[in-house]
C-alpha cells in the first residue's frame, strides 16, 4: 500500500484549512499599527491541563450520579464554578490591552532584526504573565502593572534583502490557573529593512573620483611649493628655475600644489560581468567602508543617483537604495 497516496489527500486538506483560517483571521483582525484587544480579537480554549480537568469533572459527575452522593455533587459543581470563574479571569487578563508597533531595526542577511512593541493596559486593570512570540523569533514574558506602557524588544532572523515582515504576533496567557489558554494573533503592520549582504571587493579602479581628501594635486598656480620637474613645452616662464639654468643644471619648472576634496562615486558599472546581487553586495561593502572612514561618496544605480555626502542619514539612504533595487521605487 502506498503511504503517500493516503497521506497526500490529508496534507492537501490541511493546507486548504490553514489557508481558509488565515483568510478568516485577516478579515477578523486586519493589519494595523495599533490594535486594542476586545472580544472580536481574543480567542480562548481549555489548555491541556484544562482538558484533563474537564475530563475529571465528567468522571466526578458520573460517579456522583451513580452513587447518588450529595458530597460528590457539591464538589463537582464547585469545581465547575471554579472553571467558569477562571474562564472570565483568563479572558479579562488580555482584554483591553493595546499593542503598538514602535520601530524595526535594519539588519543584514543572516542577522536578527530587532522589533520594538509597546503594550498599554486598559480599564486600569493589571495584566500578568503575557507571552509574546513571533514565528522563528525570540519570545518575552511581561507584566503590565501600572499606567506606564511596557516596551518589548523581540528579535527575528532575516534572510533576503528588501522589506521583511515578521507576520502575525502571538500574544497569549494562561493566567491565573492555567486551565485555559487565551490568545490573539495580531498583524502590527511593521517591517524591517534588510540590506544586501556585504561582500569585499578589493579593486576600486573603476571608481570615478577626484584626488583623495587632503592629497596634493599638481597645478599651475601660486599655492604651496612642491618641487621641480623638467621643463615641458607650454610651461609658464614665470615658473622656470632661472638660477638652476644659470648654473648649467638644465631648464626646470617649479611645481605648486592645491588640495582637493575627495569625491568618490560608487557606480553600478564598476563591476562588469557580475550579477545583480553580487554588484549590490560589493557596493554595500564599500558604502560601509567609506562611511567608517568618514569619507565622502556618491552612489549611481540604474535610475537612481545619490549625490556625494557623508553621515548617518546619507549611509541609510544609500543602503536603502541598494536594499530596494529592483524590488520597488528608489527612495
Amino acid at each position: 500500500m502506498n503511504v503517500g497516496a493516503i497521506t497526500e489527500p490529508f496534507a492537501e486538506w490541511r493546507r486548504r484549512s490553514q489557508a481558509r483560517f488565515r483568510e478568516w483571521v485577516n478579515r477578523r483582525i486586519p493589519p494595523a499599527r495599533e490594535v486594542t484587544l476586545d472580544q472580536k480579537r481574543i480567542f480562548i480554549f481549555p489548555s491541556r491541563v484544562g482538558l484533563f480537568f474537564f475530563i475529571c469533572l465528567l468522571v466526578m459527575l458520573m460517579t456522583a450520579i451513580n452513587f447518588e452522593s450529595n458530597l460528590s455533587y457539591g464538589l463537582t459543581f464547585w469545581l465547575v464554578t471554579l472553571f467558569i470563574i477562571a474562564t472570565l479571569h483568563t479572558y479579562a487578563n488580555l482584554s483591553g490591552i493595546t499593542l503598538r508597533a514602535v520601530r524595526a531595526q535594519p539588519a543584514f542577511p543572516g542577522q536578527q532584526s530587532e522589533f520594538e512593541i509597546m503594550l498599554e493596559r486598559g480599564r486600569r486593570r493589571d495584566h500578568y504573565a503575557l507571552r509574546l512570540h513571533w514565528p522563528h523569533g525570540s519570545e518575552a514574558l511581561v507584566n503590565i502593572l501600572d499606567d506606564d506602557p511596557v516596551r518589548v524588544r523581540l528579535h527575528v532572523p532575516v534572510a533576503e534583502r528588501g522589506w521583511y515582515s515578521p507576520g502575525r504576533l502571538l500574544l497569549e496567557s494562561t493566567y491565573p490557573l492555567g486551565l485555559l489558554r487565551c490568545w490573539t494573533w495580531v498583524d502590527l503592520d511593521i517591517r524591517a529593512m534588510v540590506y544586501p549582504r556585504p561582500l569585499s571587493w578589493p579593486d576600486l579602479s573603476g571608481a570615478s573620483s577626484d584626488a583623495p581628501d587632503g592629497a596634493a594635486e599638481l597645478v599651475v598656480g601660486d599655492d604651496d611649493f612642491f618641487g621641480f620637474r623638467n621643463y615641458q613645452k607650454g610651461d609658464s616662464l614665470r615658473h622656470v628655475n632661472w638660477k638652476a639654468l644659470a648654473k648649467g643644471q638644465g631648464m626646470q619648472t617649479r611645481q605648486y600644489t592645491a588640495y582637493a576634496e575627495r569625491c568618490v562615486w560608487l557606480d553600478w558599472e564598476m563591476f562588469p560581468g557580475l550579477g545583480v546581487e553580487q554588484r549590490l553586495s560589493h557596493l554595500c561593502y564599500w558604502v560601509l567602508e567609506f562611511d567608517a572612514g568618514q569619507e565622502e561618496y556618491g552612489l549611481r544605480l540604474p535610475g537612481f543617483t545619490l549625490e556625494p555626502d557623508l553621515g548617518e542619514r546619507h549611509k541609510e539612504t544609500a543602503l536603502k537604495a541598494l536594499a530596494l533595487y529592483g524590488l520597488e521605487e528608489h527612495p
